[in-house]
């Protein structure tokens, strides 16, 4: 076990990245300068397309905006979902570009179909625009990575740095197969002890001094230590491993060739950029919202607890948020006023496997009405002013007590890498059931590593199913 000072001193050296509400600092510095590019030539091909077309067969040209406009958002809304704006080989993906183009354009006939404001072209119009949209656009994605494999041959545009960890004996090896790609710049190498617990941090800060955003590990050199991968990954660094010899690994991985060799990429599993944005209005509105239109639902809570038991309604706690800062969370109060004191003399009772959770199933401290509220999980409600306030997230891991933090090993603080929230795979999958820590971990990461607003969507759901049926809720 660590002490929490040494938790919080390894954490607050851990740069913060776009998962805190008050950072907005980019990772890799040049991915809004692609997008833009790639949007300018997309779009310019798809106006060249329209004036091609209707230069042929439209004789009213004023009926060329407002569809242009239409398709325009259609198509470029198409591509992004389909990821062709993402970093990578998708950009000069001409098949899935094509498909990509050829259901938008199906979009357009079932818009032209129901909307009478809609160009009437006929078939060979709509089949020749289509033709010449898709030649225009692989066209112009191609010209784009000529430019960019010649801007990179002659060394006119940066190359990402990168950083590579091995030993000596294979350094040779990876340096050749990393180069032989001529588009990285191999900032600098150390080897295994690089990654040892006491050298970690300064290996981090070495890499941010660096500008690195991703680096090469032999697979020799993070054996049995793949959790270290976090310490990169919520950095904003990119791991790459190199196989000397290829053996199972536990979970899903990025595989692609890397100077003729397989390479096994840990891609960052970091919300940032678009999809923090994404989730941080989502909360924000939601929030707000809900407690609109619930209220009144507050202020009878309210009432109802000055009645049942004296001391303030709400209650306060410490809890450790992202990168073990340190917050205060809000809560309806359930236990007596000295229910923190007494917490001391009750952690013989305590339920918990490991000790590092605190969980009475008849805890002596909650009030009558405490017992209600807790069921029906409504004295975590004032929680959505510390979502609108930034220091939590509608669904993450929960955030728990400094008493709790303080009793980690180091794996656990991995689920201090992301802003916690008001409900989780946790809540979702058993809450007070679950009274081994591992298994807390296990749903944490599950929820970390595969992210997405539609997981978000599904949890919050099922959290309202959860809570009706007051299923381990004390």
């Amino acid at each position: 076990m660590l002490h929490s000072t040494t938790h919080t001193s390894q954490l607050t050296h851990i740069p913060l990245d776009l998962r805190t509400s008050a950072s907005t600092r980019f990772r890799k510095g040049d991915w809004w300068k692609r997008l833009v590019i790639l949007l300018t030539v997309d779009s310019i091909s798809i106006l060249t397309s329209w004036l091609l077309v209707y230069a042929l067969f439209s004789e009213n040209t004023n009926e060329l905006l407002p569809p242009f406009f239409t398709s325009l958002i259609i198509q470029l809304v198409a591509i992004s979902i389909q990821g062709n704006y993402a970093p990578g080989n998708k950009r000069h993906d001409y098949w899935c570009l094509t498909k990509t183009i050829t259901f938008a354009h199906c979009l357009l006939i079932v818009i032209r179909v129901l909307s009478e404001s809609f160009p009437q072209q006929n078939s060979k119009t709509l089949l020749l625009y289509w033709l010449i949209t898709t030649s225009v656009v692989c066209f112009g994605r191609f010209a784009i990575n000529f430019c960019l494999e010649y801007a990179r041959k002659n060394k006119i545009v940066g190359f990402n740095s990168v950083f590579l960890i091995c030993s000596e004996a294979e350094k040779e090896q990876a340096l050749n197969c990393v180069q032989q790609e001529n588009r990285y710049n191999i900032a600098g190498y150390d080897d295994y002890q690089a990654l040892d617990e006491d050298n970690r941090l300064a290996t981090l800060e070495k890499l941010k001094k660096l500008g690195v955003t991703e680096v090469f590990i032999s697979l020799g050199a993070i054996k049995n230590r793949l959790y270290l991968c976090w310490l990169f990954q919520t950095s904003g660094i990119t791991v790459h491993l190199l196989p000397m010899e290829l053996k199972p690994i536990y979970r899903d991985l990025v595989v692609h060739n890397v100077g003729g060799m397989t390479c096994l990429s840990f891609m960052s599993p970091a919300i940032t950029g678009k999809d923090f944005w994404l989730k941080r209005i989502f909360d924000f509105c939601f929030a707000c919202l809900f407690l609109i239109i619930t209220f009144p639902i507050y202020l009878v809570i309210t009432i109802g607890i000055v009645i049942d038991s004296p001391g303030s309604p709400f209650y306060q706690q410490t809890r450790v948020g992202l990168h073990g800062k340190e917050f205060k969370v809000w809560k309806f109060r359930t236990m007596r006023t000295d229910a923190d004191k007494m917490q001391k003399e009750l952690e013989a009772l305590n339920e918990t496997k490991d000790g590092i959770l605190f969980k009475i199933k008849d805890d002596p401290r909650v009030t009558r009405l405490g017992k209600f509220l807790r069921r029906y999980s409504l004295d975590e409600l004032p929680q959505l002013f510390n979502v609108v306030l930034g220091e939590m997230s509608l669904v993450g891991p929960r955030p728990l007590p400094t008493r709790d933090v303080n009793k980690f090993s180091a794996r656990h603080l991995i689920r201090q890498e992301v802003l916690p929230g008001v409900t989780g795979m946790w809540q979702v999958s058993g809450r007070s059931d679950i009274i081994d820590f591992e298994q807390v971990l296990n749903l944490d990461l599950k929820y970390i590593e595969n992210w997405s607003l539609s997981l978000d969507f599904e949890i919050l759901l099922k959290t309202v199913q959860v809570v009706l049926n007051k299923e381990g809720a004390y």
